[in-house]
């Protein structure tokens, strides 16, 4: 005979049993990843962002999902598939560069964490860094101090320095900002600037045919996705015209050139895990401050130097992060 208590025991482990699979699965957290440039920098910041992620308690396979989204740079097909990946309805958003507007533009209602190397004021993806009022936050990469120091690190590799010419995109955010700081720097330096718009290839080419003709002796490239993604033209017109280049990011090096100072991308991609898992936990990003970067990486190639026939001092070498032989 079942007595009443067997009775009430069997069904508390029934009910116990069939809750322990949600209690041991738990909820499952759908991101969705909008990026340019997979093959330039893109796969390092998402498995940077990946190790981050796993560092807070979330992996994939476990609670984690990532739904991966590699656009071309054209605004076409980046438009297409961020619409794509907001009607699949993620927890949030994780986006770069100027693929952020793709998710703007798509009508993006859920949080949205992006890595942005622009202004996010200027470019109004927030309205203030300490206070972004939107469902928009993140890092972004301009800061205005490396613009100088950029500049300070060619006066000091070549202290005869008279010269510059400074290659940037006038349509990247935040691009005259970077362009007063770099004047600023020069003024100070006793260095004068020829400033060249660049928007296309075409315009490349011209910006090269300027340089030329101003016989800079150093090219300052203000970094953002679509400089970045003639890296190596600018490091055949520098070693075919023995004229240095400076940037922020290392695909510039990686690509042939002499020097980057900027952000440590890997560094702040594992950062923005701190993001998702603050909105994950209830955190609204309107009330997350937008950061800058705090790590910053000096790159030098040093058989770009020796086919440019430049002795590094040693001075910059012992500060260097990454020497590229």
């Amino acid at each position: 005979m079942t007595t009443r208590r067997e009775i009430v025991l069997a069904l508390g482990a029934g009910v116990l049993a069939a809750a322990l699979p949600a209690i041991a699965q738990g909820k499952i957290y759908r991101i969705g990843w909008l990026a340019y440039g997979r093959a330039m920098v893109g796969s390092r910041a998402l498995d940077a962002l990946r190790d981050g992620l796993r560092e807070l308690g979330y992996s994939e396979g476990r609670n984690l999902d990532i739904i991966e989204r590699w656009s071309d740079a054209t605004r076409e097909d980046s438009d297409r598939l961020a619409l794509e990946l907001v009607r699949l309805n993620p927890d949030l958003i994780v986006t770069t560069a100027a693929a952020v507007f793709s998710v703007v533009r798509a009508g993006a209602a859920m949080p949205v964490v992006f890595a942005f190397s622009g202004d996010p004021v200027v470019a109004r993806l927030v309205d203030s860094l300490a206070r972004p009022g939107r469902n928009f936050t993140g890092m972004s990469f301009l800061s205005l101090e490396l613009v100088g120091k950029r500049m300070e690190l060619l006066k000091e590799m070549l202290p005869g320095l008279k010269r510059v010419g400074v290659i940037a995109n006038p349509q990247h955010p935040g691009q005259q900002s970077e362009f007063r700081a770099a004047q600023d720097a020069a003024r100070k330096l006793g260095v004068a600037i020829d400033y060249f718009e660049t928007k296309s290839v075409p315009e490349l080419d011209a910006a090269f045919a300027g340089i030329a003709k101003a016989r800079d002796e150093a090219i300052v490239v203000f970094p953002d996705a679509l400089t970045m993604s003639m890296s190596k033209d600018v490091a055949e017109f520098s070693l075919k015209n023995r004229i240095p280049a400076i940037s922020g990011w290392t695909h510039f090096v990686d690509s042939g050139n002499l020097l980057s100072y900027g952000p440590q991308f890997e560094v702040s991609f594992r950062h923005l895990a701190t993001y998702v898992a603050k909105i994950f936990k209830g955190a609204k990003p309107a009330d997350l401050p937008v950061e800058l970067p705090s790590t910053f990486e000096l790159v030098i190639n040093m058989k770009t130097a020796k086919s440019l026939g430049i002795r590094i001092p040693q001075s910059i070498l012992v500060r260097a992060d990454r020497v590229i032989e």
